[in-house]
């Protein structure tokens, strides 16, 4: 009974929470995306229905002197999703399955599907998909423009599961774009940001499904570089990886815990392919998150909660069930602050070194870090402005901060320092975020950004297709 009253309490506290830090709604000539930083007019918004409405849109743009903006879900956090005075294309009703092969493995879907309609779809086929972000929310268009990865530590980024796509250009064609047609625009409009086009629909290779067994171990962030090479990287039967670096003062990034998905081929995926809800527990995470984002001793408290669930249990899922969403409880609506995203790219070999030079920069900074997530991404330069320039592990940091001038002035000093310590190491970072790097540092880590820019001149010379991110890194 104790329990359920405290439970209902937390419920309670976590709705009047929500309730208390929700906007009032959104001003439908106002539009920022999920960072809710740099908010500015825009001309409207489009909902996407038929490629025909489409084509007439670019072609009243390129009359009249307009710009257009590529929005899905809007979670990047860099200004990717909108411009001023532009027409916003919303492409989330652009969402049919148009083409499915079950023996040659690949799904064709509008860019404004979700990987949740794909798993939907696919999962009774005992299909699932190779690479995407650990949720299931985004928009496969939204995914590719921003070449997306995830805990899959065999396929890669979602660059090399990309068959082919149909991009509308600036001049109004519609182009078949893959590796052997068009084949300049595939490394450019794939990890592209929406600067080169709409794409329309896209066909994707698939996997098959398999039943896992996920379980979690501790180790400290020194060790953490060996166990995985040695224990798992080299276990053919690990085939997804996740692990996450201690953010509580009293084991500040020295310790961290791994999630391994080692294959089951004794289970049949039938028996566990019923694709899953959201958690039932999401609230009194939420309310418990909460507190993490304003007090050390919540921090402290919850990464024991963590530890005490995961270390020493098994979990039976299968790979579709193991890619559903798992963060809603991280789900954060507030006017005056917000949780925001940076990503660094360490090569493996630079892990403990780069932890060890970041940390005092964090505590000087005085940044409030919530979260760190680590992945591992396969070496992949295939796309133009590729962020995988060796093996490297993915360091997700999610910190809270206020919105503020001031306290945006301080993210930006702090995570420009992090940013230096990160090109010693020859690292990289992820570009669909608040644009806290400078010009300089952009380019230094993306040295075929020159090519990049050139080739937008090139194929949309009138710069129809425009966003803020365009504007923060062209930088001329």
């Amino acid at each position: 009974m104790k329990k359920i009253v405290v439970l209902l309490l937390l419920t309670a506290l976590c709705l009047w929470q929500y309730v208390r830090t929700s906007s009032a709604g959104e001003d439908p000539f106002l539009r920022s995306d999920y960072s809710k930083l740099r908010p500015v007019k825009i001309e409207r918004v489009v909902p996407a229905k038929e490629i025909k409405q489409l084509q007439e849109i670019v072609k009243e743009a390129r009359e009249k002197g307009l710009k257009i903006a590529i929005a899905g879900q809007r979670h990047s956090q860099g200004g990717h999703t909108y411009y001023k005075d532009s027409i916003v294309l919303d492409m989330t009703p652009f969402n049919k399955v148009l083409a499915f092969d079950k023996m040659a493995k690949t799904i064709t879907v509008q860019s404004g599907a979700t990987w949740a309609d794909v798993q939907k779809y696919i999962n009774p086929y005992g299909l699932a998909v190779k690479t995407m972000q650990s949720q299931n929310i985004f928009t496969i268009g939204g995914s590719i423009s921003v070449n997306a990865h995830g805990r899959d530590i065999r396929n890669g980024s979602l660059i090399s599961t990309v068959e082919s796509f149909r991009l509308l250009g600036a001049d109004g064609l519609t182009r078949n774009v893959s590796r052997s047609e068009n084949a300049e625009l595939f490394p450019l409009a794939l990890g592209g940001y929406g600067l080169f086009g709409v794409i329309l629909d896209v066909t994707l290779s698939l996997t098959e499904d398999e039943v896992y067994e996920m379980t979690s171990e501790t180790m400290s962030t020194d060790t953490y570089t060996d166990y995985f090479l040695n224990h798992v990287k080299k276990n053919p039967d690990i085939h997804m990886h996740l692990a996450r670096i201690s953010v509580a003062p009293d084991t500040f990034l020295t310790e961290m815990y791994a999630t391994n998905y080692r294959a089951r081929w004794d289970l049949p995926v039938t028996d566990y392919n019923q694709l899953k809800l959201k958690d039932s527990n999401v609230l009194p995470l939420k309310f418990l998150f909460g507190l993490n984002r304003s007090f050390d001793w919540a921090k402290n408290k919850f990464w024991d909660l963590q530890r005490y669930f995961l270390i020493g249990r098994s979990t039976i899922l299968t790979r579709n069930n193991a890619m559903r969403s798992e963060s809603d409880f991280m789900d954060y609506s507030s006017d005056t602050k917000n949780d925001l995203l940076q990503e660094y790219f360490i090569p493996v070999e630079h892990f403990k070194d780069f932890i060890s030079h970041m940390k005092p920069i964090l505590q000087e900074e005085q940044l409030n870090l919530l979260n760190i997530t680590v992945r591992y991404v396969n070496h992949d330069e295939e796309a133009l402005l590729s962020y995988a320039k060796s093996d490297m592990f993915a360091l997700v940091c999610l910190f809270n901060t206020s919105l503020s001038r001031e306290a945006q002035a301080r993210m930006t000093h702090g995570i420009q320092r992090i940013i230096h310590e990160l090109m010693s190491f020859n690292g990289s970072y992820y570009l669909p975020y608040a644009p806290f790097p400078s010009v300089e540092q952009f380019r230094m880590i993306y040295p075929k950004a020159d090519s990049f820019f050139q080739a937008k001149d090139q194929w949309d010379p009138q710069h129809l297709f425009m966003n803020q991110f365009y504007d923060d890194y062209r930088g001329d």
